[in-house]
């Protein structure tokens, strides 16, 4: 991948949903994305200024040398990291296999904060403006039903994410979190639920791709902390209904 003046992002979750909406716009927007992501079988963006990785974020012990790995390969400047990658499993909690919960919580919260902190140390010595920005979830902001691992791993990553824009409040980094309600992805394909078949029923991954960009745009000294986006309307409906 050559250097190109709007800068690079790496953006893992970048196959599908609402990872492919942002590397779409990105790319629209003059940006060059390096995807990472565990497989691309299903991914539909060819553009000559998207490299891509693929890597199981889950794989916890092995993910700091494959991402120091990943550092090594990368040589021009880094204008932000984006951790979008996620997973749901959702049930009442005695329903949840330990197995289950320890792969929510390592792929949406500790991946991400293991990725960040390999980062963090070249990204801080840029001394040029970057942006971390974390997909977090309406789920990050209200525990519900059925959702007590999915909703813990969402206020895990806010957290880290206040945790982390406090740390580096006297640098050139700026940490953002996007928390989207439902948003149309193939997120719920593997649940037994999804949003109701209206357009107010739920979230396009254009519109969360779209806010995104407003927070790359934000001018250097602004940070935009946080921004909570949902469907107009909240209609679930079970599979097949």
């Amino acid at each position: 991948m050559s250097d190109n003046p709007k800068g690079l992002i790496v953006l893992s979750g970048a196959s599908s949903g609402i990872g492919q909406a942002i590397a779409a716009k990105l790319l629209a927007k003059g940006y060059s994305v390096l995807g990472l992501a565990e497989s691309y079988s299903n991914s539909i963006i060819t553009h000559q200024n998207f490299s891509k990785i693929e890597i199981d974020l889950s794989l916890i012990d092995e993910l700091p040398g494959a991402i120091a790995e990943i550092l090594r390969s990368i040589s021009q400047p880094i204008r932000g990291l984006v951790n979008n990658a996620g997973i749901g499993r959702m049930a009442f909690l005695e329903q949840l296999s330990v197995a289950d919960m320890r792969l929510v919580m390592e792929t949406n919260f500790l991946c991400h904060a293991i990725v960040t902190k390999a980062f963090l140390p070249r990204l801080k010595k840029q001394q040029s403006l970057v942006d971390i920005i974390f997909t977090g979830s309406e789920a990050a902001l209200t525990g519900a039903r059925q959702g007590s691992i999915y909703c813990a791993s969402k206020f895990a990553i806010r957290g880290f994410a206040q945790a982390l824009r406090d740390e580096c409040s006297r640098s050139q980094v700026r940490i953002s979190i996007l928390n989207p309600g439902a948003v149309r992805t193939p997120f719920f394909d593997d649940l037994h639920f999804e949003p109701g078949s209206g357009t107010n029923n739920a979230i396009e991954p254009d519109d969360v791709a779209d806010l995104l960009l407003s927070i790359l745009k934000a001018r250097p000294g602004t940070v935009i902390d946080e921004i909570n986006l949902s469907p107009q309307t909240h209609v679930w409906q079970k599979k097949g209904k």
